[in-house]
């Protein structure tokens, strides 16, 4: 009998991995740009300053999936998730998910809250299959977002 491979724990970014944040980051959002017709908001992140604020959790080795996080006041806010095309497929994202949750739970917080550009189609399905529902849609400058929240309670 063999044992399943392990999956990669979700660890939190350290200044080593910067260059790899940036990089996932970008092969994960840069189809967007046309598509939207501006640069996708965490491609334009602080990547440093983010991982040196203890607001990003990496995944594999070499990187292969992210999350940007905010602990708010009432909620955590999931600022950007991101995983590298050659790992699609893979259940990355909806460990990534899952982790977010857990780790709101840990800090005392019952709701996850997110936004997605308007024409990021496939985040309109995929979002709702994990608990998240619409909650408004607006213009905030440049992006047309759609906001989201999951109650964990």
């Amino acid at each position: 009998m063999t044992d399943a491979p392990k999956e990669p724990e979700i660890r939190p970014a350290v200044a080593a991995d910067v260059a790899a944040v940036k990089a996932v980051t970008d092969a994960a959002y840069h189809h967007y740009i046309e598509r939207i017709g501006v640069v996708p908001k965490p491609m334009e992140a602080d990547h440093a300053a983010n991982v040196a604020a203890g607001r990003v959790f990496v995944t594999g080795e070499p990187v292969r999936g992210l999350v940007v996080i905010e602990a708010r006041e009432d909620h955590l806010f999931l600022d950007s998730i991101a995983v590298h095309p050659d790992a699609h497929g893979e259940g990355v994202g909806r460990r990534l998910l899952a982790f977010v949750d857990a780790h709101a739970r840990a800090l005392g917080l019952s709701e996850v809250r997110l936004y997605t550009n308007a024409m990021m189609w496939e985040n309109q399905k995929i979002y709702p299959k994990y608990g998240y529902e619409v909650v408004e849609r607006r213009v905030d400058g440049r992006y047309d977002r759609i906001h989201y929240r999951k109650r964990l309670d």
